[in-house]
């Protein structure tokens, strides 16, 4: 068997450990096999955070170019896949805050209204089905995309790190380099907000 394929299924530390230390001593052949063994499950990642095909493959691009030039400085702290993923997350970031050109609404406008009395200003409606269903639609999971392209940046990210690539708490705040609390804080209202903009999704036929 090719030790980097043991690598690329989970396998044993000291097979990741040999394989390190080919990249490590600049072995042209490992960094194809990098390439190779993980371009697939990079891409799939990368398009979570990136809907543009062309983006998605240029935040691979650049992780890998980041992996190979900080090899060196990886003591394998962590699994191989994890530190390639983290690197595809920062760059896959980078790329979603400078393609954020167009103006933003606040995230305010797509919150729930109250009313003086602390009741929804308006009818809240009851989701017809539940969301976990509804995404096993493929219509509806790009209805879902098309939200969560919605939301400003800072939430969008938050919602991304959290709920789609299931970070901890922590782990997100490392990444954005803000506090916990106000991860907690900002994953709260991207979902209300989220949950605004899926209310026409969910409650269809709800009233049938």
């Amino acid at each position: 068997m090719n030790p980097s394929a043991q690598v690329f299924r989970e396998g044993s530390d000291s097979a990741e450990g040999r394989f390190l230390e080919r990249l490590r001593s600049g072995d042209e052949q490992a960094y194809e096999e990098l390439v190779r063994g993980y371009t697939g499950r990079l891409l799939a990642t990368a398009r979570r955070f990136l809907p543009r095909t062309e983006d998605a493959q240029d935040a691979v691009q650049e992780a890998f170019l980041s992996a190979f030039r900080s090899v060196d400085r990886f003591r394998g702290g962590s699994r191989l896949s994890t530190w390639l993923h983290r690197i595809l997350v920062n760059a896959c970031l980078m790329k979603l805050r400078g393609a954020s050109r167009r103006p933003e609404a606040p995230i305010e406008d797509y919150l729930p209204k109250f009313d003086e009395t602390g009741h929804h200003a308006t009818r809240v409606e009851d989701w017809a089905i539940s969301p976990e269903k509804a995404l096993l639609s493929s219509e509806t999971r790009a209805r879902v995309r098309a939200a969560i392209e919605e939301l400003p940046v800072t939430y969008r990210e938050v919602l991304l790190l959290r709920d789609i690539e299931e970070l901890s708490t922590d782990e997100t705040a490392r990444i954005l380099s803000v506090t916990a609390t106000a991860v907690k804080v900002r994953l709260h209202r991207a979902r209300l907000a989220l949950r605004t903009l899926l209310v026409p999704v969910f409650t269809a036929g709800a009233e049938a």
